[in-house]
């Protein structure tokens, strides 16, 4: 890492502090030694603040198409259409148990309707457009109206969202919402946006306190109905006073904060990190209709030609394609590694071979690595629970507990079972007290289910790895633990750029071996097949098992024991599943909805006889 890098990140972030209490039983307490300062009473008190301080700043943008100038919307404009739509909440009845549940895409609507119910102490419920959308028999959509019981819901346009919307019209009595003026059998969004102010609308704002329910954010229900995480206003703001203690430039010049974002507000990273973020200090979110997926990268390219954020937010999928895109666009390299302050993972490890990728360009380029920073938690932390705010010395590391924000390590089996604590954790679950219960210890910390290792057990400020999920993990019949996180993250990079994701198998054998979901598009080029190529017969090719099997051969070479690498490999034709609770709309794949379903998979995978499988 370059002395430029490092001085950059001194002026950025604040130093990383943590303080260790080794218990009697074991366990191990870490906690930050500097306080939670006070913050924000509700998330509305921010928009009110930067309505009269910077009323003409630009708060939200978003385009059509990439053709499209950018429409966007001040501090002062969101704050007049909130307080009206609010008028229009309030006089409907909507309530914690009538909220208002939001079906669509990110979208400057979606974000004034959302902030207008929680400006008057309504929930917002924001559902992944994935089970509207992608679903066929939306049965997951089902039980979360079911639970909600909602008494608004908005929808984009009617027409794409109708089939949905006839699925779910027994479960609910609301009022359906329309972005588009005339849509049949809706209200426009237009209308209540206009409605005009009424005296109550302040005496509800007034009235909202700490404890009032902000949002609802369903988990993605993998195994089992989809549970509502229950987020206060106090969760949230804690959240961002935490944010802003640890990215200490946000105080000195947030409103230079400009952050172009896909991240899906019906998810916590999306929503309550980048959105709250931009939100609590004054900067500008250009909502980016693009996503890291074939097709629609293009977008997010065009949009990122057009306008260069501060901080550049993504998945590891996203990294993937944005340093292909930057190798082969000099231009886009320059303004990239120029303008950016820092880049931000999280979600998920960010696989080696990627990291150093980009540390590589940004040193060809500018001359320093452009910092690389991470974070980790769950929608039920809202999501902060540790930040990376210093340069770890390689991919991984999620850092140190937040201010006010305890972690308790316990062991279980050979690793570190981690736990939270604070004022960002969820009270509980929506109308699920027997599942409340289950999720906290006797002493009220968040069983999150993941591991994390200590990078320097001498030295806790150095920051904590991600160890997996505790079940999720498996032994060998000789007893060895196999790490599906750390081997997940390796073997993508071993196969890269073939593997586009990996589930870990192997439970009660004698070998792992891997399921591979292929990047169909890399898969086609390596083998110098057309772009119409029938999938089948990419990945049949020899072109691509070979490099498959090269991959794995690789693996072993880094990780020779049993427990390192995967004898065996088996690319999955058909993509991961919405209504199987294979994969969120981030691209996160659930290892064990994978092994479940595709259970025929796995056992091709284990047949001696099959040929399909690629091996070592």
């Amino acid at each position: 890492m370059t002395t430029a890098a490092r001085g950059d990140a001194a002026s950025l972030f604040a130093t990383p502090r943590t303080v260790a209490e080794h218990r009697a039983d074991g366990s191990i307490v870490l906690r930050s030694p500097d306080p939670l300062r006070d913050g924000a009473r509700c998330v509305g008190d921010w928009l009110e603040q930067w309505a009269r301080q910077t009323p003409d700043a630009t708060f939200l943008a978003e385009r059509g198409d990439v053709e499209a100038p950018w429409t966007t919307v001040s501090y002062a404009q969101a704050l007049r259409q909130v307080r009206a739509a609010a008028s229009w909440i309030l006089a409907q009845g909507l309530s914690a148990e009538r909220p208002l549940a939001i079906l669509s895409d990110n979208s400057i609507d979606h974000a004034l309707l959302a902030l207008a119910a929680q400006h008057v102490g309504v929930p917002s419920a924001a559902i992944s457009p994935a089970y509207s959308l992608m679903s066929k028999d939306f049965d997951k959509l089902k039980s979360m109206i079911a639970l909600l019981e909602p008494g608004a819901i908005y929808v984009s346009a009617m027409k794409p969202f109708a089939a949905a919307l006839a699925a779910i019209k027994p479960l609910h009595t609301a009022q359906i919402i329309s972005g588009i003026d005339g849509d049949a059998d809706a209200l426009a969004f237009g209308a209540i946006a206009t409605t005009p102010e009424t005296p109550d609308v302040a005496t509800a704002f007034a009235a909202v306190t700490p404890d009032t329910i902000a949002k609802f954010l369903f988990t993605s229900g993998s195994t089992g109905r989809p549970k509502a995480v229950i987020n206060t206003q106090r969760m949230l703001t804690s959240s961002q006073q935490a944010k802003a203690q640890t990215w200490t430039f946000l105080e000195q010049g947030g409103r230079d904060l400009v952050i172009l974002d896909w991240l899906p507000w019906s998810h916590t990273f999306g929503a309550n990190h980048n959105f709250n973020l931009v939100l609590r200090n004054g900067g500008s979110l250009y909502i980016d209709g693009g996503k890291p997926a074939p097709g629609l990268f293009a977008t997010s390219l065009a949009n990122l030609k057009s306008v260069m954020p501060t901080v550049y937010f993504n998945v590891p999928r996203g990294f993937d394609m944005l340093i292909a895109a930057l190798r082969g666009d000099e231009e886009l390299r320059h303004r990239f590694f120029s303008e950016v302050k820092f880049a931000f993972y999280a979600g998920a490890a960010l696989p080696q071979n990627l990291w150093d990728a980009l540390e590589d360009l940004s040193i060809r380029t500018v001359g320093r690595a452009l910092p690389m920073v991470s974070a980790w938690g769950s929608t039920e932390t809202s999501p902060l629970a540790t930040d990376c705010h210093f340069l770890a010395e390689r991919s991984g590391n999620i850092g140190v507990p937040i201010p006010g924000t305890e972690l308790k390590l316990v062991a279980s089996g050979d690793k570190l079972e981690v736990r939270v604590r604070g004022p960002n954790v969820t009270p509980g679950y929506w109308k699920a007290p027997e599942l409340t219960r289950q999720a906290f210890d006797e002493e009220g910390f968040y069983l999150i289910g993941d591991a994390v290792k200590l990078a320097d057990h001498a030295r806790p400020e150095r920051g904590l790895f991600f160890d997996g999920r505790v079940a999720e993990d498996f032994k060998l019949n000789s007893g060895t633990w196999v790490s599906v996180g750390t081997l997940r993250v390796a073997g993508i990079a071993a196969l890269a750029p073939l593997a586009q994701d990996i589930v870990v198998s192997g439970h009660g054998g004698d070998e792992v071996r891997f399921l591979v979901f292929p990047n169909v598009a890399a898969c086609r080029a390596h083998a110098g097949l057309g772009e119409t190529a029938d999938v089948h017969e990419v990945l049949a090719h020899d072109k691509v098992r070979s490099a498959i099997a090269q991959g794995l051969a690789k693996l072993k070479q880094d990780g020779p024991n049993s427990a390192g690498h995967a004898t065996r490999a088996l690319l999955l034709a058909e993509p991961p599943s919405v209504d199987g609770g294979e994969i969120t709309d981030k691209g996160y794949i659930n290892q064990r909805a994978v092994l479940t379903r595709r259970a025929d998979a796995v056992a091709r995978l284990n047949d001696d006889a099959s040929g399909e499988w690629i091996g070592l």
